[in-house]
């Protein structure tokens, strides 16, 4: 099918007219066949015929790209029009940078087309795959619950021109049904995004960090066996909870993650993980980098024996069957105010890595005095209680004692502290009544010199500890700083992408949502991989606060028509970037739409 063009004069004017035409093959050839006469045409239906052209040929428009100039249709008609100029108004202000500049992530990274294979819409009138991007833009532009997104966010931005989903259509029901569509794929995605990501960025998989964070609930999650209590990062001990076990490369790109129990000890979830991501990507010679809390004989003894490599931190105890090797001067400075050193395992198939931190040994000293203080006013109160009368029990005393260790843990062991008893003397006076024992109470301490030794010698100091045959303490080092992507990612999904609290009840709508936060952390990196190439830095908030400030509109014209007609006409338009968003365009490859498209509309003048 195409459109064929028929020039006529008709009273001595000439007039434009088009076909709809069929080109089929016969015996002689090619031949035509009309199947329409469609006379005149704007420009506007000229463009809507063409696409249908293209549809009955089987060459449909594939989805515009965030990186491709945009396409749309509906441009403006060449015939000039009288615009009634004091009539004219700006309505339906949208939020459109922000959502304009997601959805395009969104189709970079492939996720429509994925989802639209993953999930087909049947007779739903909106598309699951829309549906889980209305989920993730709204995660990654203004984190909220669903309820927010149906009842405000989603009215508030240009999303409905973009997605060509009206604002009736999104729910909060239709949300929550896209959270229980989209769960089950998380496998799915998390395997298209390891490619897809790789493709665009280079990625090297071959170092993956992985730690644990936890994040807490609001309300009694009774239809949520994995909500419990727990070691709690948000210091929210009073909330049920349940852990998340994150792993990233080097650049903070996640690869996939696991959700826990909230009461899962962070050493129990390495066979999962390690065995979750083989299953997904194969057994690959990969270097896993771990923190101390990871850490136990049994994990290590699984990755050796997967002929796996490793990087960990060391509990702090271990760090004393290294005293002399801290007194030693061999060390090599990493950079300014950090030193290392290695020491062969003496099994051979291990290597330690001694590192001190000068900052991270002012931290611990006024940690560590911070602590002495508290527990030294402690045990001060303690003593006048005991002179004053009030405590007079030595048992209760000792138990007193107890609790004050155990909430002082830090500094408890450096002091040598007694309870004892001893008679009153005659000529020593009580108060009050005569009690009916002589005996009373008294406590001494004194600091232990052997605890502040080992602390000045200690402080700033910490191990690591590996398999690999590397033998550059400055590499290994650097490679287990990068534990710190993990911890962004973390701080990331929870103050930019509004993971913690969760408001749902249900085990599989609490998964749901943990996977749309996992969607918006990989736009967020994305976003921040792009700007880095662009030399823009890594920060994608200040792009999307710039962003944000774009707008659309609808500029209505009152206007007559070259035939005499009265009709309103909308311009669809989106805002004139300013100098700092054409920066940011320039820089980025963008380019950003003029008009979304015209609307006319029959009106009185």
């Amino acid at each position: 099918m195409f459109l064929k063009r028929l020039e006529r004069r008709k009273n001595g004017k000439g007039h434009t007219y088009w076909a709809l035409v069929e080109s089929f093959r016969t015996a002689k050839g090619v031949r035509h066949r009309v199947v329409a006469y469609l006379g005149e045409l704007k420009k506007s239906e000229k463009n809507g015929w063409a696409q249908l052209c293209r549809q009955l040929n089987g060459q449909s428009r594939p989805q515009p790209s965030l990186f491709d100039p945009p396409h749309y249709d509906d441009p403006a008609d060449d015939e000039p029009v009288l615009v009634k100029l004091k009539s004219i108004r700006l309505e339906r202000l949208r939020d459109f940078g922000d959502v304009w500049l997601a959805l395009g992530l969104w189709r970079l990274l492939g996720l429509d087309q994925l989802l639209s294979r993953l999930m087909p819409s049947g007779r739903e009138e909106v598309s699951w795959e829309q549906v889980a991007a209305i989920l993730t833009i709204g995660r990654f532009c203004e984190p909220s619950s669903e309820l927010h997104i149906a009842d405000t966010w989603y009215r508030r931005t240009a999303l409905e021109d973009l997605l060509g989903v009206g604002v009736q259509q999104v729910h909060h029901r239709r949300l929550y049904a896209g959270l229980d569509q989209l769960l089950p794929h998380k496998e799915a995605i998390e395997r298209h995004l390891k490619e897809r990501l790789g493709d665009l960025f280079d990625l090297d998989y071959e170092l993956l960090l992985y730690d644990v964070t936890s994040t807490y609930f609001e309300g009694e999650c009774k239809s949520n066996p994995m909500a419990k209590r727990g070691y709690s990062r948000d210091s929210r001990p009073d909330c049920l909870q349940v852990c998340i076990g994150l792993v990233v490369t080097t650049d903070g790109i996640p690869l996939g993650y696991e959700v826990f129990d909230g009461n899962t000890h962070d050493s129990t979830t390495v066979e999962t993980i390690v065995q979750a991501m083989e299953a997904k990507y194969g057994r690959a010679n990969r270097i896993w980098v771990m923190d101390r809390g990871m850490v136990s004989e049994n994990n290590l003894k699984f990755l050796r024996k997967r002929g796996g490599s490793y990087i960990v931190g060391t509990p702090k105890a271990m760090l004393r069957r290294f005293e002399q090797h801290l007194t030693e001067k061999d060390w090599h400075e990493v950079q300014a105010g950090v030193e290392v050193k290695l020491v062969p395992g003496p099994d051979g198939e291990e290597t330690f890595v001694l590192a001190r931190s000068a900052d991270r040994r002012k931290k611990e000293q006024a940690m560590h005095q911070r602590f002495l203080d508290r527990m030294e006013e402690a045990l001060t109160k303690m003593r006048v209680s005991i002179q004053s009368g009030r405590l007079k029990d030595e048992a209760v005393a000792q138990r007193r004692l107890g609790r004050l260790q155990e909430r002082y843990w830090r500094s408890a062991a450096a002091f040598e502290i007694k309870i004892t008893k001893r008679k009153r003397p005659k000529s020593e006076p009580s108060k009050g009544k005569q009690p009916k024992s002589k005996a009373c109470l008294s406590i001494t301490w004194h600091r232990r010199q052997s605890w502040s030794e080992w602390a000045a010698l200690s402080e700033g100091c910490y191990l690591l500890r590996t398999n690999l045959t590397e033998s550059d303490p400055v590499t290994l080092w650097k490679q287990y700083i990068q534990l710190t992507e993990v911890e962004w990612a973390f701080r990331i999904e929870k103050h930019e992408l509004g993971i913690r609290p969760i408001w749902h009840q249900k085990k599989d709508r609490v998964l749901g949502h943990i996977l749309v936060c996992f969607l918006g952390y990989v736009l967020w990196k994305a976003l921040g991989q792009w700007m880095h190439r662009a030399g823009l830095g890594d920060a994608p908030r200040t792009v999307l606060e710039e962003f944000t400030k774009i707008k659309s509109g609808d500029v209505v014209l009152p206007a007559r028509m070259a035939d005499g007609s009265r009709q309103t006409i909308r311009l669809r338009c989106v805002t004139t970037p300013d100098d700092a968003q054409k920066v940011l365009l320039n820089r980025l490859g963008l380019t950003l739409p003029q008009r979304l498209r015209r609307i006319d509309e029959v009106a009185q003048m």
